[in-house]
């Protein structure tokens, strides 16, 4: 046992020397994750931001600012004009609403009131947010329109005493339009289908285990790198020739680097769970069991190939290219749903795919150990293969 713990304390010495180990370690995969997740907390609203300059400040204005509000298709900014403006010509927004001073209900009694509207050219963030725009004034003129309508039919039949008098009457018919309108029924139904999308997606989610998953995979592939190290400095021959039997340093080294992979996932599950907000202890015997697995398979497979390089440098770029295209096509950087049939069935001779799909069973799907235990199994396989290959194939020069 202290032979295990003394080689498995030797490789964590010699893999953690330099200060790029932890780049990949640690600082690598939290840039990543962020990215990748499009930033941190709930997902963003994907509306188009639509900044409004409101220089009337009117009852008249804010129920068209809260119009707006209520579309699917456009998010109000209210700044001022000048800010807004200014926002506009740096190209930092699609499209710019301003409300005149004169957007009231007196001037609304008089007739139309326009509106400016600033679209960014050969913009479609700016054709959606025109479109948008011109249903919801849509929406709100035609209340104006049936009061003004209300106004003159009321005049025809008895003039009003004064101005006031007709000026409460708009109000009160605007009113009233306004509440007939927003009551009446749609005349569009719309049937929502109860099929589940094939597609689950939650960039928070899929990007948490998808580089959880890349870069604990890559390095434990580099295992590689440390059998071919030892073989180029003669240390491995020199090692084995003392009481030490292969399997002692075997078990050692591999020993080593799965327990540091497993600290590296649960920085990267705490991580997850403290800043981007994702629901990694749904199952923690779920959780522990994918994890363990997922090491076992990679390191694996990272002494397997140790077998077959002859040069450090060889093992490194190897692990490097091995572990991103396994992650890219196991579905760890972007959805799996979105390749080709024949790539995701392909791409189960990946141990990553198989890892991938549990993880995202735990986080994503909600399931507990039972849920999870095809993928456990298949990536025990994976290690079981792997380790026979690698055992059988081992030489220390």
């Amino acid at each position: 046992m202290r032979k295990l713990f003394a080689i498995a304390l030797k490789d964590t010495l010699l893999r953690f020397s330099g200060w790029a180990e932890w780049l990949f370690f640690l600082i690598l995969p939290i840039i990543f994750t962020v990215v990748l997740a499009g930033g941190t907390g709930a997902p963003a609203d994907s509306r188009v931001r639509l900044v409004v300059a409101d220089q009337a400040q009117s009852p008249l204005s804010a129920d068209l600012i809260a119009a707006l509000g209520k579309s699917e298709a456009v998010r109000p900014d209210v700044m001022p004009l000048g800010k807004a403006e200014d926002a506009f010509s740096k190209r930092q927004v699609s499209a710019l609403l301003v409300i005149p001073p004169q957007l009231d209900l007196q001037h609304l009694e008089r007739g139309p009131i326009e509106l400016e509207l600033r679209q960014q050219p050969n913009n479609m963030n700016a054709l959606v947010a025109s479109r948008a725009v011109m249903a919801v004034i849509s929406r709100v003129g035609s209340s104006g329109e049936i009061a003004n309508r209300s106004v003159a039919e009321a005049e025809r039949i008895q003039p009003f005493a004064s101005d006031a008098a007709r000026q409460a009457y708009f109000e009160t018919a605007l009113r009233e339009a306004q509440s007939q309108l927003s009551a009446a029924p749609d005349r569009v139904a719309v049937a929502q289908g109860t099929t589940q999308d094939q597609i689950t997606y939650d960039p928070r989610a899929n990007s948490s285990a998808g580089q959880l998953i890349t870069w604990v995979f890559i390095p434990l592939i580099g295992i590689s790198g440390m059998f071919a190290f030892e073989r180029q400095k003669g240390t491995l021959r020199r090692l084995l020739t003392t009481p030490t039997q292969k399997a002692t340093y075997l078990f050692g080294t591999i020993l080593g680097q799965v327990f540091l992979a497993l600290v590296q996932m649960l920085l990267l599950v705490g991580f997850g769970v403290l800043v981007m907000r994702v629901n990694w202890g749904h199952s923690p015997a779920a959780l522990a069991a994918m994890l363990i697995a997922a090491t076992l398979a990679a390191a694996a497979l990272g002494t397997t190939l140790g077998t077959f390089v002859k040069t450090e440098a060889q093992a490194g770029g190897l692990s490097m290219m091995l572990g991103m295209v396994m992650a890219l096509l196991g579905g760890c950087w972007y959805p799996a749903e979105l390749f080709p049939q024949i790539v995701r069935d392909v791409a189960k001779i990946f141990p990553t795919s198989w890892a991938m799909q549990g993880m995202l069973n735990i986080v994503l799907r909600g399931q507990g150990l039972a849920g999870v235990l095809v993928e456990v199994a298949m990536l025990l396989g994976f290690a079981g293969v792997f380790f026979a290959a690698g055992i059988w194939r081992f030489r220390y020069e």
